[in-house]
């Protein structure tokens, strides 16, 4: 019998983690029998004990369960634990480990795949939910020169702010008229914007010479903030089909102990096959 892997989330039907995670099966060799699993709102944590007692051995956990994947994890690695979001499941007798992947795969996209260094730029993270959480850490690791953090609610860019303080000087901007004072060499949408088809509101001339635009949403077409970027000047655009990917692969090396190669599946996904 294959050992049973899952993504869960609310909503999930939209999900590629299944076609992402049968593609990396196949191509490692490695049997799995993977699907996406519906909770209800209030139901993640009987799920999660259903599937373990269905032979489950890891779960991808997309939104709205990252912060509870947080809280039910027995053991957590450092960029779970400074996130406080876990994305990646991996159960082992008793133990529940959380993990998080999503920082991982930006950076391996960003760095390996669009081949646009980190290092000593100027970053703007638009969001201050789990996906920016997520990949505050590991943009840090780069050593950027400032990381920026804007939000409507702005009392949830300087929970961030606290959240990461011992890693490193992170900025919190108050308002549009902050970051217009500013420029900016990549540009993080982490916001739910593209995903419901709207504009993410910013201040124009902030794109650099030889910036990167980033949305960390997935899709077949130009999102909302790609097409404003695109008109605003930013030299590079790209959605976040790649880190998809790459946080799947290495969820899939979590539980599987060999890394997928990626660059063929997401050419795959981009061109909707």
């Amino acid at each position: 019998m294959s050992d049973t892997y899952a993504v869960i989330g609310n909503p999930i039907i939209h999900s590629k983690s299944p076609l992402i995670h049968n593609a990396f099966s196949k191509q490692t060799k490695k049997k799995i029998y993977y699907e996406a699993l519906f909770a209800p709102l209030n139901g993640f944590t009987e799920a999660i004990k259903i599937f373990r007692q269905n032979n489950g051995r890891g779960m991808n956990v997309t939104t709205p369960f990252k912060f509870n994947a947080y809280e039910i994890s027995t053991q957590l690695t450092e960029d779970a634990e400074a996130a406080q979001a876990v994305n990646t499941l991996l159960f082992d007798n008793n133990e529940i480990y959380g993990h998080n992947t999503d920082g991982i795969g930006l950076i391996r996209d960003i760095v390996t795949n669009l081949r646009f260094t980190i290092t000593a730029k100027r970053i703007l993270i638009c969001g201050a939910g789990g996906a920016a959480s997520g990949i505050i850490l590991p943009l840090l690791k780069e050593n950027p020169s400032t990381l920026v953090i804007s939000n409507r609610t702005v009392q949830k860019a300087y929970k961030l702010k606290d959240q990461f303080s011992s890693f490193n000087n992170i900025i919190v901007s108050n308002n549009n008229m902050d970051i217009a004072k500013r420029e900016f060499d990549l540009i993080i949408n982490a916001t739910s914007t593209s995903l419901i088809g709207k504009s993410l509101i910013l201040p124009r001339n902030i794109f650099a010479s030889g910036s990167l635009a980033y949305d960390l949403m997935y899709s077949n077409k130009q999102t909302p903030f790609l097409k404003f970027a695109q008109k605003e000047g930013a030299e590079y655009l790209s959605d976040g089909t790649g880190m998809l990917v790459e946080q799947a692969a290495e969820s899939f090396f979590l539980w599987r102990g060999i890394r997928p190669k990626t660059k063929e599946i997401i050419k795959n996904i981009r061109n909707g096959s």
